[in-house]
């Protein structure tokens, strides 16, 4: 016969309802819980023979014996050594296999249910010893350790690194504010000098009155000209034959070698100043970025600080500058270039183009520009209780509660002070 053999028409299902097969222990368990021995000993009122823990070969497997065969179950319900000790005191019945059993459903006996063994466990497991049936054996938990509290002064450690890492702040935020800081005033001097090396300040220096004219011969329209070209060669990135290859109206070449050298010299420490200055732009901008994800008004606070830093500089630099100019001329010059590489005659031409007054007028002009701009940031980020996020005054606190309490038909006016009555009454009469 195979798997593909056609089943006959009249073949019969098997039994498999083993409820009615008592001659089987093995599916005791499935019987109703009112038979066998165990619904006999609850309807005698009797208890499993000794307060002790069951047999540890009930719990071998289902329906398994209380010992091996041959082997008795001492008086406690434990098994007892081979040997033929005798099962119990009470002349109890032997079981299936000559094989002895307990008084009356006993957790070591075959006969009961397996409902019946559940109830008689559950009632030896409470009286039972920690390694008996009834009660489970509980592992440590891996975090019982904490339950344990340690020394009082790993406590008080504990307590004071975690209020020092609650009080202490952020370093990144704080070195990106100082950054800012320092940033600004030296980004409002490399804009204010771009705005002054331009054709549009010649201009205007050129044509302001009081501009002292040139002795040698030049116009106001020839210093427009030739002045153009020596502030277009301090932006742009032509070589020195950019101004060596002038002429003047008679042939004669503009600009002497030494002058040349050292507007070559100028040109280089423009860009340099320049290029630092787009950079620190840059870096201002990321540490601006920054600030405003990360920090909490700390925009407000660097551009504040860095304000009031470059009005100290550029007053310590106008009071420098007033006191005398040409010494504070002279020694800026030394800081740049090399002595005997910037002095010239009267009649050279960088000195006809640019006198003396044309550096006076472009350093005030210099110093108004960073003044103007760090005032004005000054006043846009001064800290106001608003700007830094503060709640208004207790008084006012008070007042406002007051006025709503008023409005609610409240009448606890009395306890505050006569000023805060007085608004009080003012307000709910508007209301």
């Amino acid at each position: 016969m195979t798997e593909k053999t056609p089943t006959p028409p009249n073949r019969q299902d098997p039994h498999l309802d083993p409820a009615d097969d008592t001659a089987e222990p093995a599916f005791d368990w499935m019987k109703p819980a009112g038979t066998g021995a165990g619904a006999a000993a609850k309807a005698q009122g009797t208890a499993p023979a000794g307060n002790t823990s069951p047999v540890p070969g009930a719990a071998a497997g289902k329906g398994q014996p209380a010992a091996s065969a041959g082997t008795p179950a001492s008086q406690d319900g434990a098994p007892a050594a081979r040997g033929g000790t005798p099962a119990s005191q009470t002349g109890a019945p032997l079981a299936q296999g000559g094989m002895p059993a307990s008084n009356a459903g006993t957790p070591g006996s075959q006969a009961g249910s397996r409902a019946d063994r559940k109830a008689a466990e559950a009632a030896v497991g409470p009286a039972a010893e920690p390694q008996g049936r009834g009660t489970h054996f509980r592992e440590p938990l891996p975090t019982s350790a904490l339950q344990v509290r340690p020394p009082q002064d790993e406590v008080e450690r504990r307590n004071a690194e975690r209020e020092l890492a609650n009080n202490t702040k952020p370093v990144l935020p704080r070195v990106m504010q100082v950054l800012l800081a320092v940033f600004y005033p030296l980004v409002l001097l490399v804009l204010a000098v771009r705005a002054v090396a331009s054709p549009l300040f010649l201009w205007v220096e050129y044509n302001r009155p009081g501009f002292p004219g040139d002795g040698y011969g030049f116009s106001t329209d020839d210093r427009m000209t030739y002045g153009s070209y020596a502030v277009d060669y301090l932006t742009n990135w032509s070589g020195p034959r950019y101004l060596g290859e002038l002429v003047n109206r008679s042939g004669d070449a503009l600009f002497q070698e030494g002058e040349v050298s050292h507007m070559a010299d100028v040109k280089l420490v423009i860009l340099s100043t320049f290029a630092g200055g787009a950079l620190l732009i840059l870096l201002g901008i990321i540490a601006i970025i920054y600030l405003r994800r990360r920090s909490t008004g700390g925009v407000r606070r660097g551009l504040f600080a860095g304000s009031v830093a470059t009005l100290v500089i550029i007053l310590g630099l106008g009071t420098l500058a007033a006191l005398g100019w040409q010494q504070f001329f002279t020694e800026f010059h030394r800081i740049f270039f090399a002595n005997g590489t910037w002095t010239f005659a009267l009649d050279d031409t960088l000195i006809r183009l640019f006198p003396g007054q044309f550096w006076v007028d472009s350093g005030i002009v210099i110093g108004a520009l960073v003044l103007i701009a760090s005032v004005a940031t000054l006043i846009l980020t001064w800290p106001t209780r608003k700007r830094r996020g503060l709640a208004r005054k207790t008084k006012d606190k008070d007042t406002d509660a007051l006025v709503a309490s008023v409005k609610d038909g409240d009448a606890g006016t009395t306890d505050l002070p006569d000023a805060a009555q007085r608004r009080t009454r003012g307000n709910s009469a508007t209301v």
